[in-house]
């Protein structure tokens, strides 16, 4: 398993997306905002990314590694997962638990607008809960590092916040973001149609899995 050096807060990267340094307490954070219900929600993302047994995923934002522990368990023994966050701290925790389960996945401190990996490497790649941190101009060379890295044929599957239509919905968005931002996933076909990807779908991610605002966006590159 790989293990970056300099694990300190001092090592993060540059970037101009948020880089949460709290690792400590955001686990509890997502339990306490989804009521409980992490885990359907990182199992609805896996269901939703349809990895295959043998497929090698990037998860771009991968914070303490719950989404990429799912998606090692999907793709097998003959399957490969990286996952990069901005955050030391995030990797580190991720690489804890990791090494607590015995699961090799090869998590990288990193950033979405420069990703140092070869161009069309991976089958899929996962984004969750992430590209709200990431100003516009980011979140379109993110798009264009995704797109290269994947392999012709392969996909994104990004799962992000959505306009809440009911007051508690306003209230449980507006606390996960601290307020802001206006943009989400619903923005987010138009931008992968003009970062060259083909097949693009949609959707909610339905409110029995969580109870927060959330859908997520699917595509594909030629």
């Amino acid at each position: 398993m790989h293990t970056h050096k300099h694990e300190t807060q001092d090592s993060a990267p540059a970037t101009e997306g948020s880089v949460i340094h709290w690792a400590w307490g955001y686990d509890w954070l997502v339990g306490a905002l989804t009521l409980g219900r992490a885990g359907a929600l990182r199992r609805q993302t896996v269901r939703l990314a349809q990895i295959q047994p043998g497929e090698r995923i990037l998860e771009v934002g991968c914070g303490t590694g719950d989404v990429a522990l799912r998606a090692r368990a999907a793709a097998g023994p003959a399957g490969a997962v990286v996952g990069i966050d901005p955050s030391p701290e995030m990797i580190a925790r991720a690489q804890q638990k990791a090494a607590r389960r015995r699961v090799g996945i090869d998590y990288r401190v990193g950033v979405i607008e420069n990703l140092e990996l070869p161009s069309a490497s991976f089958d899929v790649v996962l984004s969750s809960l992430m590209m709200h941190h990431l100003p516009e101009r980011l979140k379109r060379e993110g798009l264009a590092e995704i797109r290269r890295v994947l392999k012709p044929g392969g996909r994104l599957l990004v799962v992000d916040f959505m306009p809440p239509t009911t007051r508690q919905g306003r209230l449980m968005r507006s606390l996960a973001l601290h307020g802001g931002p206006r943009t989400g996933a619903q923005d987010l076909p138009a931008l992968l149609r003009d970062s060259g990807f083909t097949r693009i779908e949609a959707g909610p991610i339905r409110s029995q899995v969580v109870s927060l605002p959330l859908g997520f966006v699917r595509g594909w590159v030629a």
